[in-house]
């Protein structure tokens, strides 16, 4: 698995979840910054003499060394319908998109990223309140006993390896923080999209009074309108505060979670209560400077 990082607000080094359930199972832990660089680990790996590799968001693309040293190859895990979303955030990029499903798929890895024959598939709804770290619970719910019927078949010789159709191959690239940074002049639904697809990094933001604010949460009504005002100005209705969205800033959309600069995640309400904030104020779209 990965090596340790630091995470959280402390920027504490934890170890990843594979690498606590294996210690509590007495199981040795590989970790290289580099696999396809550390010869040793990849020495390690085949003097285990494994009949398959089973790789599930491992984050590094694999070498012919590691894809050719079990004799059934690497079984990969992709969280998506390929060939849809080929690429590092299928995740992410199902949600940003406004795809209604997605899913899981089993495939045989080779040298290509996320090119080689599939093998099973499962599907998963995406409701219109489901942001990516609640897909990725529902697709790792689903995804783990799609990895243990796939191998089971394989055993059995019951499953048959299917190519992609590159003709229908889409992409999910690397995130990046710039992305985060929300237009209010798109509409409500899309803006809304990018706030759960980004959850929780890189995130959203955009500018209050001159100062970044990070926009955690929403919710989008397909039935809140209002009269056309400039593209992020805010309506604050008592528990409520609403931004207006679109190039005539026509429609509306609900901000539950906000997070100031340098301060925890809050209920809108007790952000507008604390700052005060009014009706006819301006989220705007970038930060000075």
């Amino acid at each position: 698995c990965q090596p340790d990082r630091p995470k959280g607000r402390g920027n504490k080094v934890q170890a990843p979840p594979v690498k606590e359930v294996a210690l509590k199972h007495n199981i040795k832990v590989l970790q290289p910054e580099k696999l396809s660089r550390d010869k040793a680990v990849v020495e390690e790996m085949r003097a285990l003499k494994p009949d398959v590799l089973v790789m599930v968001a491992f984050g590094q693309i694999l070498k012919k060394p590691v894809l050719e040293l079990a004799p059934h190859g690497v079984i990969n895990l992709h969280g998506s319908l390929l060939p849809e979303l080929r690429g590092a955030a299928p995740i992410n990029w199902s949600i940003v998109r406004g795809m209604k499903k997605t899913g899981n798929t089993t495939m045989c890895t080779e040298a290509g990223v996320d090119t080689g024959p599939m093998l099973l598939k499962n599907e998963v709804e995406i409701d219109l309140d489901m942001d990516a770290p609640e897909l990725s619970r529902k697709l790792a719910e689903s995804g783990a006993p799609l990895m243990v019927e796939t191998l089971k078949r394989l055993r059995d010789e019951t499953i048959t390896p299917e190519p992609q159709d590159d003709s229908k191959t889409t992409y999910a690239p690397l995130l990046s923080k710039e992305m985060g940074e929300i237009d209010w002049r798109k509409p409500a639904l899309e803006v809304h999209n990018l706030v759960r697809g980004l959850a929780p990094w890189p995130g959203t933001f955009t500018t209050f009074r001159e100062q970044k604010l990070k926009i955690i949460r929403t919710r989008y009504n397909t039935n809140t309108t209002g009269s056309e005002v400039s593209p992020g100005s805010i309506s604050v209705d008592g528990k409520e505060l609403l931004v207006a969205c679109g190039e005539n800033g026509g429609e509306r959309l609900e901000v539950l979670t906000v997070q100031p600069p340098n301060k925890p995640k809050v209920a809108v309400i007790d952000w507008v209560n604390g700052q005060r904030v009014t009706t006819g104020e301006v989220m705007a779209a970038s930060v000075p400077g």
